[in-house]
């Protein structure tokens, strides 16, 4: 059985990263040959929440990636992950500025 490695990206991303709604779009419900109503019947969730996720309208929770991890079977982590590498470039986009402005202390540099 071969063991499952799962990678770790530190570095932050140069492009805007893919929402993870729009891999589901794409890739997912492509290849599974689904509709987004037969997809949202088989996650347990309406349509419409489907929709919002796959037009980048509406965020993957913990519970909507605790569905995609179990119907994709590649686990939670991975959507969340997705979602989480979106919203924090989005957000240093909008904050660049003022985070520019903030001091970084060494002090408070966690250490593996």
């Amino acid at each position: 059985m071969a063991k499952k490695t799962e990678i770790l990206v530190t570095k932050e991303p140069k492009r805007k990263p893919t929402h993870p709604g729009k891999i589901l779009q794409k890739d997912i419900l492509p290849a599974l040959d689904l509709s987004v109503s037969d997809a949202a019947k088989l996650l347990r969730v309406t349509r419409q929440t489907l929709h919002k996720i796959m037009a980048e309208k509406m965020a993957v929770t913990p519970e909507m990636a605790m569905r995609l991890g179990k119907f994709c079977g590649n686990g939670a982590a991975l959507w969340l992950n997705l979602q989480n590498t979106y919203d924090l470039w989005n957000a240093k986009q909008s904050m660049d500025k003022e985070l520019q402005k903030i001091p970084s202390y060494a002090t408070c540099e966690m250490r593996p």
